[in-house]
C-alpha cells in the first residue's frame, strides 16, 4: 500500500535478497515509501523485501494470494518469511507488464481500458461468501487508528507527497459513516493502476500487490483505481476507467472512498 516508484538509481541489494535469489541475477523494479524493494530475478521470480509494516504484511499477502489464486490470475507464492525487522515474499512472475510500464504510459487509452476491465474481472471472479478477509470501512478505520496515522491538512493524500506523519489523530468524523453498499465484492484493496498487468495484446493479464485484499463495496476499489489514473497518465482518464469497468460514475461513492483512502 501507499505510494510507489520505479527505482531509477542504483539500489543496494540486501543480503537476505541475495540469499533468496540463490545466484540468480537481480533487477530492481519497484520501491515504496516504507523502504520496501521489489526485485525481478532472471529465472522469473519476484522478491519483495522491506521493513515490517503495521498496515499490511507479506505473511498476510501470502495468505491472500494463496486464497485468490484458486479463482483469479495472481502470483503464485514460493516463499514468505520475516526476521525481527524485515519481511520478504517470493512469487512466480506472471505474464505481462505493469500498466505503468513505459509502453503503456505511451498508450494510456489502452492501459486505462485494461485496468478497468481487469478490475471488473477480478471482482466478478472472487467469491464473497468464501472470502475470509475483510476490507470494510470499519476494519480500515480500526487499522488506521491502531497505526496512529493521520493525513496532514493541505497534503495531496499520497504518502509519497510527504503529507503524512504519525500524529495519533482520529480520522475525520465525516468518514465514519459510509454510503450504503452498492455491491459487496472481494476488493483488490490497492487497485492503483501499477498493480494491473497488461499483456502484449493490450488486455489485462493479472493482478499483483494484494496485501490488503478483502470484502468491501466495489466502489472502494473503483474510486482508487480511477483516481490513480491522474497520477500515472494525467487528467481526463478517470471516467474512462469507470466506463471500462462497466458502470456509470457514482460521484458520492467516488468522493467518499477517495477521501477515505487519503485519510487512512
Amino acid at each position: 500500500m501507499g505510494g510507489v516508484s520505479i527505482p531509477l538509481e542504483a539500489v543496494a541489494v540486501p543480503d537476505q535478497v541475495q540469499r533468496l535469489a540463490g545466484g540468480a541475477a537481480l533487477e530492481p523494479v519497484w520501491r515504496n515509501d516504507y523502504g520496501g524493494l521489489t526485485f525481478r530475478t532472471d529465472d522469473d521470480r519476484y522478491i519483495k523485501y522491506g521493513p515490517l509494516n503495521a498496515e499490511t504484511s507479506f505473511a498476510g499477502e501470502a495468505a491472500r494470494l494463496d486464497w485468490a489464486a484458486r479463482f483469479a490470475r495472481v502470483p503464485h507464492v514460493l516463499e514468505a518469511g520475516a526476521d525481527a525487522t524485515h519481511e520478504w515474499l517470493v512469487t512466480a512472475a506472471l505474464p505481462g507488464k505493469s500498466a505503468v510500464d513505459p509502453r503503456w504510459l505511451a498508450e494510456p487509452e489502452t492501459a486505462v481500458r485494461a485496468v478497468g476491465e481487469g478490475l471488473r474481472a477480478l471482482h466478478d471472479a472472487l467469491p464473497v461468501d468464501d472470502c475470509p478477509f475483510d476490507w470494510s470501512v470499519p476494519s480500515r478505520l480500526a487499522n488506521a487508528a491502531a497505526r496512529g496515522w493521520a493525513h496532514v491538512p493541505g497534503g495531496s493524500g499520497r504518502r509519497a507527497s510527504g503529507a503524512w506523519r504519525e500524529r495519533g489523530d482520529r480520522v475525520p468524523d465525516s468518514l465514519r459513516e459510509a454510503p450504503p453498499v452498492d455491491r459487496l465484492v472481494v476488493c483488490h484493496a490497492d487497485a492503483c493502476c501499477p498493480n494491473t498487468l497488461i499483456g502484449d495484446d493490450g488486455r489485462w493479464s493479472g493482478h499483483v500487490d494484494l496485501g490488503a485484499l478483502g470484502v468491501a463495496d466495489r466502489w472502494a476499489d473503483i474510486a482508487v483505481a480511477s483516481m490513480s489514473t491522474t497520477w500515472n497518465y494525467g487528467e481526463g482518464w478517470e471516467d474512462a476507467l469507470i466506463q471500462a469497468y462497466g458502470v456509470e460514475p457514482d460521484r458520492e461513492r467516488l468522493s467518499y472512498y477517495r477521501d477515505l483512502w487519503n485519510a487512512t
